[in-house]
């Protein structure tokens, strides 16, 4: 896969499955999302929750990689979401973590999730978890989903704050004729980590790992 970032691309799993399956491969990365139930539910909370100060800041939707079509963002949601990212589902902790949802109209989606941890001790450990989770995102999803195909890639590392992070994984399923694209980071600034996650359901991403890492790094650090 050749990409241009200029920054180190290498390749960290390449699978292939061959047992014929007729089940296809589900994008998880699309949400449902949920309505606040309470419309006091702020990012002002989330700061006395965590116990000290500001609450971080997300990414707008101008902010993300360009598409084909305007990027929507929904609001910011404290917690998990309920249904969790492809990648990173099972990770990051209830307490101390919101995320915002982004879409467009032709099947691209987005989510930045963020957490801050009660030590930056913490934090570090549960970037190193993510980014761990990542790595072995493939081999899951071929458990999971029996003649999946599919690639993935580590993009390197981009200075900001504490550092950042940059992979994506590409899976199809020629049984079924499905592909899914993502693009994954990992960002760290003090206590607090945050993941930015862009999906595509029919191609793949590779072109916009570029675009990505900058809107990475503005993720990152927009946070404080």
């Amino acid at each position: 896969m050749t990409t241009k970032t200029g920054t180190t691309t290498t390749n960290v799993r390449t699978y292939a499955n061959t047992k014929a399956n007729t089940k296809s491969y589900v994008n998880a990365v699309r949400t449902a999302v949920l309505t606040a139930a309470v419309t006091g539910l702020t990012l002002a909370s989330l700061a006395t929750a965590t116990a000290a100060g500001p609450a971080p800041k997300f990414l707008s939707a101008g902010q993300l990689p360009a598409a084909s079509t305007p990027w929507v963002a929904d609001a910011v949601q404290q917690g998990l979401p309920e249904y969790g990212s492809v990648c990173t589902e099972g990770v990051a902790p209830a307490a101390g973590t919101s995320y915002r949802d982004f879409r467009t109209d032709l099947d691209t989606n987005g989510r930045q999730t963020t957490t801050v941890a009660a030590t930056e001790a913490k934090a570090k450990t549960l970037a190193t978890k993510l980014k761990q989770r990542i790595a072995g995102c493939l081999d899951r999803l071929a458990v999971a989903y029996p003649g999946t195909v599919g690639e993935a890639f580590y993009h390197g590392g981009i200075a900001v704050e504490e550092g950042a992070d940059v992979y994506n994984v590409d899976t199809s399923h020629p049984e079924t004729g499905t592909a899914d694209a993502h693009l994954i980071s990992v960002g760290r600034d003090g206590r607090t980590v945050t993941v930015l996650e862009v999906s595509h359901l029919g191609r793949t991403l590779s072109e916009e790992v570029g675009p990505f890492c900058n809107s990475t790094r503005t993720a990152v650090a927009k946070l404080y």
